[in-house]
């Protein structure tokens, strides 16, 4: 079994118009580098083969950069390089608003949004995402948020994160277009979305899915983190196995055990190492059997499947 993806592969998320390849970057530890060292990672993951850089709002908080430092990085980036700008689709992520800790009500979203584009230093976001639902703000409320701001030219698309499947229905039914992404927790650690109703969700709609913490919040990357518990421990034990043969790392098995399901997800590689960044693109290389990606799925439940 083999997805077929090379990195000139164009994954449309929904029905946006956006096409970008199926290994994404996440930029969560992206905020408090020098300019150079962040002009590096962005590099790497162009190097890559990226072309989705996923971003929030949020990154950057608690740390000397504080909220938003991540995207006033890119944004420093950006204006230090702007021909970078035509090579990303760049998504981010509001709502998250310590310490209340949500709100998606219409005029912050809207605002928030417009905060981003400052920091960004661009015209335009192509991905607009709600980061967590906000559960006092009723889905017309988003709704109304993100027809505003793409009727302004403002964004190109929307999407969710860490939304529940019944949660994803309610906001499409007051949007006037489809939303284009969703990002659920997804790795060989977390499997909840295969039966959850989020996949489902996504292949009934035509939504794409970004996938983050790919590698299971670093555990499934690190020797060390593999080891700390059984069934992580076990996990790596089958994604060895797939590595040995195939003659690449544990992490781009992971990485091509998501991309194997239908719904094409995305991963978004979380790691801020240029060399490890680049390596990524390893995942174009595996091959695995169906047995062997339920050997992976068998692993992480601990059980025979039923």
């Amino acid at each position: 079994m083999n997805t077929g993806f090379t990195a000139d592969t164009r994954i449309p998320l929904g029905t946006s118009g956006l096409g970008v390849a199926p290994l994404g970057w996440g930029m969560w530890r992206f905020a408090g580098a020098e300019r150079a060292v962040a002009r590096a990672r962005v590099d790497a993951a162009l190097e890559a083969g990226c072309t989705l850089f996923d971003t929030a709002d949020i990154y950057g908080f608690g740390s000397e950069s504080g909220f938003g430092g991540a995207e006033a990085l890119l944004g420093e980036v950006l204006r230090e390089d702007p021909s970078l700008r035509a090579r990303m689709v760049i998504a981010t992520k509001a709502g998250i608003t310590p310490p209340v800790p949500y709100n998606s009500t219409t005029a912050y979203l809207v605002a928030a949004c417009e905060a981003s584009l400052r920091r960004l230093g661009i015209e335009q976001i192509d991905l607009f995402q709600i980061h967590r639902p906000d559960f006092l703000a009723h889905p017309g409320e988003v709704a109304a948020a993100f027809d505003r701001l793409r009727a302004s030219g403002k964004i190109r698309a929307a999407g969710v994160s860490n939304y529940s499947a019944t949660q994803i229905e309610s906001l499409c039914a007051h949007l006037p277009f489809e939303l284009a992404t969703i990002q659920p927790e997804f790795s060989p650690l977390a499997i909840e979305p295969l039966t959850d109703g989020i996949f489902d969700v996504a292949l009934r709609r035509g939504i794409a899915v970004l996938a983050w913490s790919p590698l299971g919040q670093g555990r499934l990357g690190d020797a060390a983190g593999a080891s700390a518990d059984g069934r992580a421990r076990a996990i790596a034990v089958a994604l060895d196995s797939i590595a040995a043969r195939a003659g690449v790392d544990r992490p781009a098995v992971a990485y091509a055990w998501i991309m194997a399901h239908p719904t094409r997800a995305i991963p978004l590689i979380g790691s801020q190492n240029p060399a490890r960044i680049r390596d990524s693109s390893r995942a174009y290389r595996v091959e695995m059997t169906r047995e062997e990606w339920y050997q992976v799925l068998v692993a992480s439940r601990g059980e025979r499947m039923p």
